[in-house]
This record gives structure tokens, C-alpha cells and sequence, in this order.
């Protein structure tokens, strides 16, 4: 699965650059629980939203106290999700941004033990958000020429045929999507998801489907 800043209607991800360098399972982890804290997923939504924020500004808009929100800041900061903008912050006010990230998560398999059941956690809190933004599709949904857009279907592809499509998809976000210095008027934060399973062997009409 591929990780990002949170950007639904609640969790904004921000651009996927180059993902970061090599990390280890303990820095793996370490971002799995990070990603999965309820307030450092809400710090993480309210600066995608806004650009910026202090740790007041935080506070009060999220309803926690000032030492709180600087607290996880600081360890947001750490594991390179947001970044201290320099030109603003001063003396003890720092003010903060998201930076853009991607994680794409190893095999299962690699995992370490501890590794594994972080980012199962993440994981089932991911899917929550994306089973309301699911639900908000389809109940927002005005046809073919509103905001709202749900497509769903199935065909044939070679596992190559598929990762050609993946990388095509990313062309298309990049292609259409716009950076966040560089907003159109008129454009809204789309939330878009993709999923890609195949049907299990053997469960095809009753025939085998092959490896």
C-alpha cells in the first residue's frame, strides 16, 4: 500500500514527490504509529487545509492545549511531515507547514513483528476513513457532471498489464492535479483513491485462474 500525509474529507495528503530515503523497519514503524495518532493525523488535516499553523493556532482550533500540539509538532518535524517555516517563526513562536511525502509499504513478509502490527493499525484506521469518504461519494453524487465522481469495475490484466496501469494512474494525478502554490481559481481538494485486487485462483466461474 502506498502512505501519505492524510487527505480525505478530514485527512489532506499533500503531493507525493519522491518517496524518502531508505528507511529502516524501526523508522517504519515509528511512522506507522505516528501516521495512526488521532491528533497528529488532525494536526496533519488542519495544515494540509490551511498551509500553516503554530501551536496556538492548533490548540485552540483543535481543542488541546499549547504544549500538547508543540509536543507532536515537534515529533512530526522529526520524521520530515512538516517542516518550521523560517521567514514567520520567532522567538517562541514557530509556525509550521506539511512537506510532501510517500511511503510505499514493504511486503508484509519483511516485517518485523512490532513493524507489522503498527501498520495493521494504520491500516484499519485508513480504511474507516475511506469507507465515509466512500459513503460521501456515493450520497454527494449529483451524475456525471457534479464533483462528486464513483467509478467501479473489473477486467482482465497481466500483473505487467496492472503495474503499467498503476504508474499510468500516477501520470494521470500529476498530468490533471495541480501543486499547492499553484491553485487555479475554482479548483476544490479532490479526494481520490485507488484499489486494485485480483479475483482469488480457482474462483472464476468455477475454473482456474491461474497464478
Amino acid at each position: 500500500m502506498t502512505d501519505g500525509t492524510p487527505r480525505t474529507a478530514g485527512e489532506p495528503e499533500p503531493a507525493a514527490p519522491a518517496e524518502h530515503a531508505e528507511m529502516t523497519s524501526l523508522e517504519r514503524t515509528a511512522l506507522y504509529k505516528s501516521l495512526g495518532n488521532p491528533l497528529r493525523r488532525r494536526i496533519l488535516d488542519y495544515l494540509g487545509r490551511h498551509g500553516e499553523a503554530n501551536s496556538t493556532v492548533l490548540a485552540r482550533e483543535l481543542g488541546e492545549s499549547s504544549g500538547t500540539t508543540s509536543y507532536h509538532l515537534r515529533k512530526l518535524a522529526e520524521q520530515r511531515l512538516i517542516e518550521e517555516i523560517p521567514e514567520k517563526s520567532g522567538g517562541r513562536e514557530r509556525w509550521w507547514r506539511s512537506l510532501p511525502f510517500s511511503h510505499t509499504t514493504p511486503d508484509p513478509a519483511t516485517m518485523t513483528q512490532e513493524e507489522y502490527a503498527a501498520a495493521e493499525q494504520l491500516a484499519l484506521l485508513k480504511i474507516e476513513m475511506d469507507t465515509r469518504l466512500f459513503r460521501r461519494a456515493h450520497q454527494e453524487y449529483r451524475g456525471p457532471q457534479g464533483w462528486a465522481q464513483v467509478q467501479r469495475t473489473g477486467t482482465w490484466m497481466t500483473k505487467s498489464d496492472l503495474h503499467d496501469f498503476v504508474r499510468a494512474y500516477k501520470e494521470l494525478l500529476d498530468r490533471y492535479g495541480h501543486p499547492e502554490d499553484a491553485v487555479p481559481e475554482g479548483a476544490r481538494r479532490v479526494n481520490v483513491r485507488f484499489y486494485a485486487a485480483p479475483d482469488p485462483v480457482g474462483e472464476w466461474e468455477g475454473e482456474p485462474t491461474g497464478p
